[in-house]
């Protein structure tokens, strides 16, 4: 199981390797001594157990006299937000949460600090890392906690409908959501988040699909969208569910978290979405019946199935002052006991390979949620490309005007394609 897990962040974080160039960030610096407070930006407090992440940071205060924490927190899209800005503006918090998409954009930018100096500097063993997030030979950002995203099923929404089984293809998944969608009441089949402002459903919600059944966005590293039947076979199946009115209403204004917010108010009977969610869930609608299943593949498809993942992935500031003490407390958490009590709190697959949380064989939806993912092939070909947010956004709009009728799918993928090809010549 083990060799299972590694095998599959090993494959993700090839795909990291593969960037174009970009500059170094600033030197460390140390302290100069006495009571140290870290600001740490992240949106995981709240996906959390209540009380959990706090409860770490007053261990890591008491092991470490003299450094005191302040959380930082908020939903995912706000706190994206509040990073970029901080990068841009030189006033990113002492150690932040990151997405790997947005590593290329921040390296560029100098806006982080170069994780291989402070490791060199505290003499640290990166042999227990499980992956490491590199470009240019020098590690940028440290995957604290990997999350798999299966599709989540309302199941008595489903029973409602007449739906007996999970869709396991796309004909059955299109059967399943307009059969829920008629149902009335607001209710739909599927919520699908396509706001521009924080684009990444079309990673989580739209090229999940491609790779769920063994496809590719990209041709030898590059942009591969023009002549892609497999992307273009997603594009028409999820029209074909816009216009049956099988998808939630405001698809084009809506945010993950919305996404999230219309599954656990039992308004819509399936999304695609990560596991950090589960605790989220069960918290605020405790009523709440679902499961987890695998992506629904295309029709007559026999190969091995795609899932998407994400990391919570941590990196120091480098315009903080503090960066030998931010990097303990990355070091803290990366420590096996600690990395595998705050995966074991987030139901993650650990950033310590030797870390091994508690819930896998505990919990009926993390246990099929970790078969899915041994079964699969962790996918994510957004991670690490450059400007990959800004690719995700150029083909949102141009996927939003297919949508609604403006133009052809050959059209918006030709339109994303140029968008892509000009991004990756930089």
């Amino acid at each position: 199981m083990r060799k299972k897990y590694l095998a599959g962040i090993a494959a993700a974080t090839a795909a990291l390797l593969a960037t174009t160039g970009c500059s170094g960030a600033a030197a460390p610096s140390a302290s100069a001594g006495g009571d140290v407070t870290l600001e740490f930006a992240q949106w995981w407090e709240p996906e959390l157990p209540s009380g959990s992440l706090r409860a770490l940071m007053d261990q890591f205060e008491q092991e470490n006299q003299g450094i005191k924490v302040k959380l930082i927190s908020g939903p995912y899209a706000s706190t994206k937000e509040q990073v970029v800005a901080g990068a841009a503006a030189g006033t990113m918090s002492d150690v932040v949460g990151l997405d790997g998409a947005w590593i290329s954009d921040f390296v560029k930018q100098g806006s982080l600090a170069n994780l291989s100096d402070l490791m060199k500097a505290a003499n640290y063993d990166d042999s227990q890392l499980a992956a490491q997030v590199k470009l240019n030979g020098s590690t940028w950002m440290i995957p604290v906690a990997n999350f798999v995203y299966p599709m989540f099923v309302n199941e008595d929404l489903l029973k409602k409908a007449g739906v007996s089984e999970v869709p396991k293809t796309r004909t059955e998944f299109t059967a399943a959501a307009k059969a829920v969608s008629a149902l009335g009441g607001n209710v739909a089949g599927w919520a699908m988040p396509l706001d521009t402002a924080t684009p990444n459903g079309i990673q989580n919600d739209v090229m999940s699909w491609v790779w769920a059944s063994g496809g590719s966005m990209l041709k030898d590293g590059k942009p591969y969208l023009t002549g892609n039947q497999d992307v273009k076979d997603v594009l028409d199946f999820t029209k074909a569910l816009y216009d049956a009115g099988a998808i939630t209403k405001g698809s084009f204004t809506m945010k993950e978290q919305d996404k999230v917010n219309e599954f656990t108010n039992g308004r819509v009977g399936m999304v695609i979405d990560s596991l950090a969610h589960v605790n989220t869930l069960r918290e605020q609608n405790s009523k709440l019946n679902f499961t987890v299943s695998a992506i629904p593949v295309k029709d007559g498809y026999t190969g091995k199935g795609g899932i998407p993942y994400a990391s919570w992935g941590i990196g120091v500031a480098a315009n903080s002052t503090h960066q030998a003490e931010a990097f303990k407390l990355v070091s803290f958490l990366m420590s096996k006991d600690v990395n595998a009590k705050l995966c074991s709190a987030a139901k993650a697959f650990p950033g310590n390979n030797t870390a091994v949380p508690d819930f896998v064989s505990s919990d009926p939806v993390f246990k099929k949620a970790f078969e899915i993912y041994q079964a699969s092939n962790v996918t994510n070909e957004f991670v690490g490309l450059p400007v990959a947010e800004d690719l995700m956004r150029s083909f949102d709009e141009e996927f939003q005007k297919f949508l609604a009728g403006k133009q052809s799918a050959d059209d918006a993928l030709a339109a994303a394609q140029k968008q892509w090809d000009a991004a990756f010549a930089g």
